[in-house]
């Protein structure tokens, strides 16, 4: 994982989705967050840390559309502006941050070995709290 640190877009992964969303055409950028939430969600094998990578990232833009939300002002995130994301991408993204955290995950075990796995985890449950607290 190319990380250089533990923001949900401090990894080569995740800013290159940030690089396909601004590539994107405008009314296309919301599917592309889905899809990469939807990647994750109902995946029982191993999850690859890629597309968790992607999931987290996703989740992070929809949170900061959240009342509550962090805005994402990373210079790793998207430079375009992304639409008013659909409300019910909120519970899809809650989904993908459980499954992204539960096991078996290659970007828990990356984490949990770097020795920077406790920040990154709160990081990841101050996202989840947000977005949680908006699904009904």
């Amino acid at each position: 994982m190319g990380a250089w640190d533990i923001g949900h877009f401090d990894n080569d992964t995740a800013a290159d989705f940030s690089g396909d969303l601004d590539d994107a055409p405008p009314d296309k950028r919301a599917e592309l967050v889905r899809d990469a939430l939807t990647a994750v969600v109902g995946t029982t094998a191993y999850l690859d840390s890629d597309e968790a990578v992607v999931a987290v990232a996703a989740a992070a833009l929809v949170a900061a559309q959240c009342p509550g939300g962090e805005p994402v002002t990373t210079v790793y995130g998207p430079d375009e502006p992304l639409p008013e994301l659909p409300v019910e991408l909120r519970g899809l993204a809650v989904q993908a941050l459980d499954r992204v955290m539960a096991e078996p995950s290659e970007l828990v075990e990356l984490w949990s070995e770097s020795g920077h796995g406790a920040p990154w985890a709160e990081g990841v449950g101050r996202l989840r709290a947000v977005l949680a607290e908006t699904v009904g």
